[in-house]
């Protein structure tokens, strides 16, 4: 491991992230602020929600707009990189292992869904007004926010390395939009009860444990154990950053 040069590969990432500093927040921002605005204070102030449903949407939105940052942030690069502008051959005559460059990219990626997911708290706060009951535990806050942000790096790693260019629209389609759609982020897991084979199928989803992680340690909402939600994402981590980790250096020396 050669951290000088890990470190300034993680620079180079950080210096294109600051000069499209503001394309990158509205990116991260404006979805959240209106799913906020619509369903956290449009609807509850019309009586079509409950006051307290601003409780259960605010960590849902901060949920997806960390993965989508996290995978946008790592995948769509990748994507271009190895098939477009071919930018990661530079990269990989770099002195250092292939699967560190891999590694870099998710710590980028990871940092990058980080501050998309804690700028929508004071964002979004503002947006919906009074009414969210905040039951902050930090300690456990920190420890989800970390597995949320790496399982959304490690996840466009792995599908920034599997998708093709012309394949981005289908990537949205069929894995991104389900994947917020069934990922508990808009209601409590719990609400499906009436709906049991359903309830047990979206388990399978990453975005369910990291919406009912951060709703648990964030709000008073109903959500899954957090120790559960804890021991699922560090699975679901593993199992993402071995595919990854093989795929990108397969996609590298082929």
């Amino acid at each position: 491991m050669n951290w000088k040069t890990f470190y300034a590969l993680l620079s180079r990432d950080g210096h294109v992230a600051r000069r499209n500093l503001l394309p990158m927040l509205l990116q991260n921002l404006l979805q959240p602020l209106l799913l906020t605005f619509v369903f956290g204070r449009v609807l509850t102030a019309g009586g079509v929600m409950q006051a307290s449903y601003k409780s259960i949407i605010l960590p849902g939105v901060m949920a997806i707009s960390m993965v989508l940052a996290g995978v946008q942030g790592v995948a769509m690069p990748l994507i271009t990189e190895f098939q477009f502008t071919r930018e990661i051959e530079d990269r990989l005559l770099a002195p250092i292992e292939i699967g560190w460059l891999a590694v870099e990219k998710i710590v980028a990626g990871m940092i990058q869904a980080l501050v998309a997911g804690l700028v929508v708290i004071p964002a979004a706060y503002l947006t919906v007004g009074s009414g969210v009951h905040f039951s902050f535990r930090p300690v456990e806050f920190a420890v989800v926010c970390l597995l949320v942000a790496m399982f959304s790096s490690a996840g466009g790693l792995a599908l920034g390395c599997s998708v093709g260019q012309t394949q981005i629209g289908l990537m949205f389609s069929l894995v991104l939009a389900p994947m917020m759609m069934f990922g508990c982020a808009y209601y409590p897991w719990s609400y499906l009860r009436s709906f049991p084979v359903l309830q047990y199928a979206v388990l399978i989803n990453p975005l369910v444990y990291a919406s009912e992680g951060l709703r648990g340690t964030l709000t008073q909402a109903d959500h899954i154990n957090t120790m559960v939600v804890i021991a699922a994402l560090a699975a679901i981590n593993v199992a993402l950053l071995v595919v990854g980790l093989k795929k990108f250096h397969s996609k590298a020396v082929s």
